[in-house]
């Protein structure tokens, strides 16, 4: 029992840095579909709120929140 929560303990330790690297990667490929878009201004402007809370999230160390909402940006920028 006492290996298992370990092994969770650990898995969980080094996901977060994972996600931390992924985070600007996704906000370089949402600055680059956002400048060739042409979703209507509602979209844009969701997308920009998705884009500024995952980045918030990002410097604020929420990297699984952050890649959740930038994902849910390129979901709908299409792509």
């Amino acid at each position: 029992m006492k290996k298992t929560i370990l092994a969770s303990v650990i898995a969980a330790a080094l996901a977060g840095p994972a996600f931390a690297g992924q985070c600007p990667a996704l906000m370089a490929e949402i600055d680059t579909a956002m400048a060739a878009s042409t979703a209507d201004e509602a979209t844009k402007a969701q997308i920009t709120e998705l884009y500024n809370s995952g980045k918030a999230k990002h410097d604020s160390g929420d990297h699984a929140g952050s890649v959740a909402d930038l994902n849910a940006a390129k979901e709908l920028l299409g792509i």
